[in-house]
């Protein structure tokens, strides 16, 4: 009998893209409290809230350290700010505008 060659083929490699993920940034608005830190303003964040029970609506605040490279914004100013790779302890903000 004749003997049959195995002709094997060689698998070529598919080129796999990998796409970077978004990144979704929480962003909030407020108003700068304390700019008394360097390259680092307090921002002061309110939202109103209704209690659950008695509908009354009231205003909570919360307190941000945000990063401010240039130290443009004084107290007072009204800015946004978005999540940034942590910079310290607490400061895990960065001001864009």
């Amino acid at each position: 009998m004749a003997e049959k060659k195995k002709t094997t083929k060689k698998a070529t490699p598919k080129k796999v893209e990998h796409k970077q993920k978004e990144v979704i940034r929480k962003k909030f608005h407020g108003v700068v409290v304390s700019d008394k830190m360097d390259k680092t303003v307090v921002v002061r964040v309110d939202r109103v809230v209704v209690h659950p029970k008695y509908k009354k609506r009231y205003t909570v605040s919360k307190k941000y350290k945000c990063h401010d490279e240039k130290n443009e914004f004084k107290e007072g100013d009204k800015v946004t700010f978005t999540e940034c790779r942590p910079m310290s302890k607490n400061k895990r903000w960065r001001v864009i505008k």
